[in-house]
């Protein structure tokens, strides 16, 4: 409303600013930090439903005589305490060798494809790095073996590894290189075999990450590298590899357990009966479980498989993050 001075001109008086809340705004911005997490509720939720349930049932059962007589109502079964893992963990008995004979078979097997996965990978970004005519149908080839059905891909291999009627003895036959069919699904030839196959499903993995990766580092750094006279391979050391340490990071330790884990290649390609050569832990617990029909056995196997892993896996971040520091 006007209102007109003593000397005749109008003033409107100034009106009074609205109050400020501020306890309003801090109780909305308070709320909105619970969004990402109401997100993350479901994920969790299965999270929760489909691996930490499991690991608190068979944590639960390795303390359990567990048989097929109680297997319906296993929270019944016998109380045995330590008794499981003192009989897996005694090696001068049988379980306990054998036990211990796949898992360092294990060890070598995951040392092997982890290196050549490893490697493989990296020289197939490093070709595809740069953009040329059919680069992207040889991206698309690259990726078939990691996208065809596990199942699927290692039946082939089956196939193909079969002593008379294999694909691979008919061609080293034709070339001269053996005498007669060697067995390669026996003996110590089952290792290398199950190494093969688990290395070409395992590469194309290694390709799309270590890709992604580089698809991340700046092409000018290449470009005033190559300016200052450095060639491919100090680009390699200097550029490519410490700027790729982060992913390498993450990949090492994924394709790892993954590796260690891996229950379909040797399931699929030996069958239940996995010989010595290729018995990898994952088929050695499924069948100290369920060959015997001694589920607290195999529980207690399970349960030192995932400590190990764990123990691994804390040593692994302990030992990035030192170095990530120091550098």
């Amino acid at each position: 409303m006007a209102v007109i001075s003593p000397s005749g001109t109008r003033e409107t008086p100034e009106t009074p600013d609205k109050p400020r809340r501020p306890e309003r705004r801090r109780a909305r911005g308070s709320n909105r930090k619970w969004i990402p997490y109401l997100f993350l509720l479901p994920a969790l939720a299965l999270e929760l439903l489909i691996h930490f349930v499991p690991i608190v049932l068979g944590t639960a059962m390795s303390v359990l005589r567990v048989t097929q007589y109680q297997i319906s109502h296993w929270w019944e079964a016998p109380f045995a305490g330590l008794g499981n893992f003192r009989f897996v963990l005694d090696l001068d008995g049988p379980t306990g060798k054998s036990l211990l004979q796949s898992f360092l078979v294990t060890l070598a097997f995951t040392a092997v494809v982890l290196s050549a996965t490893w490697l493989m990978g990296m020289a197939a970004a490093l070709a595809l790095q740069r953009p040329f005519r059919g680069r992207g149908l040889l991206r698309t080839l690259f990726l078939v073996p990691y996208a065809l059905p596990a199942y699927a891909s290692v039946i082939t291999w089956r196939f193909i590894f079969q002593r008379d009627n294999g694909m691979l003895n008919h061609l080293l036959g034709q070339a001269g290189l053996t005498d007669g069919n060697p067995f390669w699904l026996i003996g110590q030839n089952a290792f290398w075999a199950e190494c093969v196959v688990a290395i070409w499903r395992m590469w194309p993995f290694a390709f799309l990450f270590l890709m992604a990766g580089m698809q991340a580092i700046p092409q000018d750094v290449y470009e005033a590298s190559s300016i200052d006279g450095a060639g491919p391979w100090r680009q390699l050391r200097s550029i490519t590899l410490p700027l790729l340490s982060p992913v390498n990071r993450v990949l090492v330790l994924v394709m790892f357990l993954h590796t260690f884990n891996d229950f379909n290649t040797p399931y699929v390609l030996f069958g239940a009966g996995a010989p010595p050569a290729g018995d990898l832990i994952s088929v050695h617990i499924y069948e100290s479980s369920f060959a015997t029909w001694n589920f607290g056995l195999g529980s207690a196997m399970s349960v030192l498989l995932l400590l190990f892993l764990l123990l691994v896996s804390a040593c692994y971040f302990a030992l990035t993050r030192r170095k990530s520091h120091d550098s």
